[in-house]
């Protein structure tokens, strides 16, 4: 059976960053996946890396092992989190630190990080990241310049091999009704759906 997971993080489990995870995880499951939704405060995952990690050797503890696993595995993976100062917040960016690792999403051609291109090991995988935010697009583009695509997209997703890659931004959050929250709910089914029947 085909593998998704989907990853969250926001410390409030009613926020609308949870609801939407709860979407995409939910109709990926009714596309017949075997379908894990993480939510990384839920879990408690340890977001600092070890001096060893660091290094570049692979991690030793159990739950980091796991999450590495998990993602070697999937066929889709979904993003969920807010916009912290045009980052991922802490949590999830330790997340991405120590399970994005050497040797296990990605690898040099010649063994050692010497500066070469890497060569992404996360070949075959689709994802999907929904962000919310504060700040409205025509600011985000003139001032900003939307850090958080550059960041998903081209320093991480397709750095490690990722053939399918889909963002999207609800905003603004704070001054939603709740109509549009829903049509915004309704959306992210939308896109997990398309990116599950999407061709590579």
């Amino acid at each position: 059976m085909a593998s998704a997971i989907v990853v969250v993080s926001h410390p409030d489990p009613t926020s609308f960053n949870h609801a939407l995870a709860a979407v995409v995880s939910n109709t990926w499951a009714q596309l017949g996946y075997s379908a894990e939704l993480i939510d990384l405060h839920q879990i408690g995952f340890d977001p600092i890396m070890s001096v060893a990690e660091a290094r570049g050797r692979a991690s030793i503890e159990e739950g980091v092992v796991k999450q590495i696993e998990l993602l070697a595995k999937c066929d889709l993976l979904g993003i969920v989190h807010p916009n912290c100062w045009g980052s991922p917040p802490a949590m999830m960016k330790g997340w991405m630190d120590r399970v994005f690792a050497p040797e296990a999403a990605y690898t040099f051609a010649k063994g050692a990080d010497d500066g070469d291109a890497p060569v992404g090991l996360l070949k075959g995988k689709r994802a999907l990241v929904l962000n919310t935010s504060n700040t409205s697009l025509e600011r985000e583009a003139a001032v900003f310049g939307d850090p958080l695509e550059r960041i998903w997209r081209d320093c991480l997703l397709r750095y490690t091999g990722f053939d399918v890659i889909h963002r999207e931004v609800f905003r603004i959050v704070a001054t939603s009704t709740y109509d549009e929250r829903q049509q915004w709910l309704h959306k992210a089914s939308h896109f997990a759906r398309s990116l599950a029947q999407s061709s590579m």
